[in-house]
This record gives C-alpha cells, structure tokens and sequence, in this order.
C-alpha cells in the first residue's frame, strides 16, 4: 500500500512507517462510541457557586502558592469559516445577481460602520445598492481591501472603543491577560499557538500594542507563539480507505485538530494555565466579569490541587495500607472522589491494591472547566462517563462520539443543560513539584473521523483526540457554572454585531 517514495516522504515530515500504517488501521476500523452514565448537571457534576462560595474560590487564587502561571490561547485557525457565508454571497454579487435581504452580505454592507474594521477611506459611503454590497463584501475578503479572507482570526480587528481606537482579538488577550493572570513579578505569560504562515502577521500584531499596553497597564509580556508540530497531521484516505493521492501521486496530510495543541501545552512550564479560544474575547467593559469567575475557576483548580496534594501526601507517608488507618484513609479519599470528581472506583482486591488505584486516580494532570448554561450553541458538553476499568469520571464530550443509534446516549445529549464553551484552568505540576508528561494521559481511542474534501475530491480525515477531549481525558477534571456573558466567541463576522462586542 505504501511504497518506498511515500517511506520517503513520510519520514521527511518527522513521522514513520508505522504511524502512517496505524492511522490508515484506525480508518478501517474506527472509534469506540463513549459510554456515557448520565449528563453533568447541577447537583451531580456541575457545580453551581453563590456569590459567598465565588469570592472565596477568588480570594483563594489571590493566596495560593502558585509556580508560575499562563494563558494559553489557541489561534492557528484562519477566518475563512468566518467569511464563509460573506464568501458565497459575494459569488452571487459577482455573477450579476443582488442578495436577498436577509442573507450575511445584506446584513454586513447595511451595518458596516458598525464593524471595527470600517474605515471609509476602504468601504466608502455606504449605499443600499447591489454595487456597494459587492464593494463591502470585496474590500472585506480579498487582497486589494482587508485581505480578512485569509488571515487569522486573532489579526482581526474586533472591537472599537470611543476614543476612536481599534483591537484586535489577539490585542484584547493581551488586555485580559493582564487583568487576571499577572505574577508577583508583574509579568504576564502568554502562548499563542499559530501556523507559521501567520507568524509575520502576529509578530506585527504585537508590536502594535506591546509597548502602549505595558506601559498603560503597569505589566511586563511574555509572549509565546507556537507552531502545531508536522509530525503530529495525519495522513487522508478516500472512501474506500485506501492512502488519498494528490494529482502528483503524493500522499495528502492533514493538521488532526486541535488535539495536536496537547503537545504544545506540554511545553508550557507554568503550573497554572488558563486556556481560552482566541476568538471568545468581549469588549472590554465586559472585563470584569470576565475577569471575576476566571479568578474563580483558578481558585477552584487550586483548591483542587491541595485537596488531592494532600491525600497523596498521606498516601505516601502511610506506613500499613492494610491498617486501620489506611482503610479510614481510602473511604475518605473515595467520598472526595465521588462528591468532587463524580470518580466511582472499581472493586479493589486487598487494601494495597486499593491504595494504589487510588494514588494512580489521584496522581495526574487537573482541570476546572466553566461550562454554560445550553443556548443551543454548537459544541462539547459535559457527561459522567463510564470509563475502560469501570470507573466513572468527567469528560467534554463531542456529538461524534456519542452514538446515533443509541436512543439512550441521544437522549442524555438532548438533556444536557450545559456545554463547553473551553473555559479551562489547568495545574500541571504534581505534588512534588515536577511536570506531568501529558501525552501520557491522552485516551488514543477517543478521536474521530470526518469527511472533507480536496480539491473537489472526497476524502476521509482522522482528528486526534480533542485537546479539550480525549487528549485531557485522564486527567481529574471538576465542572462550574459561569454566566453567559463570558462566552462571547465569533464565528462568524456578524457575530461582531452582538452587544457584547460593541461599545
């Protein structure tokens, strides 16, 4: 199937032989569905704090011992999906045709100075004609005008304060950043991840405000961009599973998702980091709530930590698992497990074994993830599932990986009351102070396959599992409530339109 050109070119990226021949295995034989228990809610894997509960979760971030924190941002997407209805409607504007008047292209050209990105000296005075629509949409997206096209989202501009000036999504990151993640130092860590294409565009984007913001804010930036590694995309197949050929006869990879980021987080040497989608950034006057319940999930991830610090430091000073006090032990970490974690153990043979299952339970990467109330949004959601040892814990899950032919698993999605909108603080550090190696606690069986196309071409790709999903899937994870108004992701331009990200 393989021959020695496509060894060749496969070794060339940083992959093997093997890999390839694996990912090619995994198309044939797909993924396993996830088993879910019961939908997180309320009451049972959601926690939902009162006001007393989240300033004390804040205050506990303000004290805690903290080695070094971060924000790390994921932005190697480009807006193309963004522009994607702004695209089609500008096909039909160039072929002669106008737009019905409630299609995105009508909507962008009757609200343009409404966008951050409007200047008149580019879109002129707008005109409720066919030719200024085509104007608007053309000066939007190609090259001659904004070029916004093809170039990432974070390089957007977003939002427009009153005194005139511009950000963009990447700029205001910058601004929370400092609001919320700043160490005792008065530095601000933060790592974007970037194809390399974008590097120039977001060096620019730096240089831009860098200097202006620390000045304003008193802070000093640590800025990171980082590339998805090569040898992390995995190769295409047709339909019939065999190695997608371009019209060279090569073999066609693809970047697996953002499941590939978990390799770039590991990198990270911070102990506590937030991540948050480049493109869920608000005005700033939103900043305060934003700031608030981001405060309170790192308080709750740190009380997390020393809660579990704290079992595993007994565990390790046990003398006699099989003693009284090693079984009074166990029952309380397993009330903790249960009523934090929604972690139900399996049986254990004797109490050493017992002990060590609970260690190994306790012993790994943590996060606290906000989850919102359901507003019909696109995206994970988070479930008690059911895990390969008969253990329960709790995971973001994905629609494709839970299956359509189950009416028990639809219906519990159907039932879901929140859903991710990745909001994630995590502790990376174990209780001795060294870096988990997080690649060693990435579920292999949790990724999926989905259909795209090449060039007019079908083809088959395969997505390594979720950074937010199978690649977090063995760590202790603890979901909380926050309020709506800090999610304000644009998906597509019009969402810029939403109050959130106006004046």
């Amino acid at each position: 199937m393989l021959t020695q050109k496509d060894i060749e070119q496969i070794e060339s990226r940083g992959t093997s032989r093997e890999s390839v021949e694996s990912q090619i295995e995994r198309f044939k034989k797909g993924f396993p569905w996830m088993k879910i228990a019961a939908p997180a809610t309320p009451g049972r894997g959601i926690l939902v704090l009162d006001e007393a509960q989240q300033d004390e979760a804040a205050a506990y971030c303000d004290t805690a011992r903290i080695e070094g924190k971060s924000k790390f941002v994921p932005a190697s997407g480009a807006a193309s999906r963004m522009f994607k209805d702004i695209f089609a409607g500008l096909a039909v504007l160039e072929s002669g045709e106008d737009v019905a008047k409630d299609s995105p292209v009508y909507r962008l050209a009757s609200s343009i100075r409404s966008f951050a990105f409007w200047d008149e000296d580019l879109f002129g005075t707008p005109e409720d004609t066919r030719e200024y629509r085509l104007k608007a949409a053309s000066t939007l997206l190609k090259p001659e005008g904004l070029g916004y096209g093809s170039k990432p989202k974070g390089v957007l501009k977003f939002h427009r304060y009153a005194d005139g000036r511009t950000r963009t999504a990447f700029a205001e990151h910058l601004v929370e950043g400092q609001e919320y993640m700043r160490n005792s130092d008065g530095s601000v860590n933060l790592t974007f991840t970037i194809s390399p294409e974008h590097r120039e565009l977001f060096e620019e984007a730096l240089g831009a405000v860098k200097e202006d913001f620390e000045k304003e804010y008193g802070v000093r930036y640590n800025i990171s961009f980082t590339c998805q590694d090569k040898a992390t995309d995995t190769v295409a197949v047709d339909n019939d599973n065999n190695p997608f050929r371009k019209d060279d006869g090569s073999l066609l990879f693809r970047p697996a998702g953002h499941g590939a980021l978990i390799y770039n987080l590991d990198k990270v040497d911070d102990e506590l980091v937030s991540i948050k989608n480049i493109d869920n950034v608000a005005n700033e006057r939103l900043l305060g709530i934003t700031a608030k319940f981001k405060k309170v999930l790192m308080g709750k991830c740190l009380q997390l930590r020393d809660s579990i610090f704290s079992f595993l430091s007994q565990i390790d000073s046990l003398e006699d698992p099989a003693s009284e006090e090693g079984a009074e032990l166990c029952s309380r970490i397993e009330e903790f497990l249960d009523r934090e974690l929604c972690i139900t153990m399996p049986e254990a043979g004797d109490p050493v074994e017992r002990i060590a299952l609970l260690r190994d339970k306790l012993d790994r990467p943590m996060r606290v993830c906000g989850m919102v109330r359901n507003q019909g949004e696109p995206g994970g959601g988070p479930f008690i599932v059911i895990g390969k040892d008969g253990s329960t814990n709790l995971q973001i899950l994905e629609s494709v990986q839970i299956n359509p032919d189950d009416p028990e698993a639809v219906g519990m999605l159907k039932n879901a009351t929140h859903f991710n909108p990745v909001d994630i603080v995590c502790c990376l550090h174990d209780y001795k102070g060294n870096k988990f190696n997080l690649t060693d606690h990435v579920d292999e069986e949790a990724g999926f396959i989905s259909s795209k196309s090449f060039q007019g071409r079908e083809l088959k790709a395969l997505e390594l599992p979720g950074l937010w999903n199978g690649a977090m899937s063995d760590w202790n994870t603890q979901f909380v409530e926050v309020p709506l108004e800090t999610f304000n992701p644009v998906k597509v331009v019009l969402d810029l339109l939403r109050p959130a990200h106006q004046g």
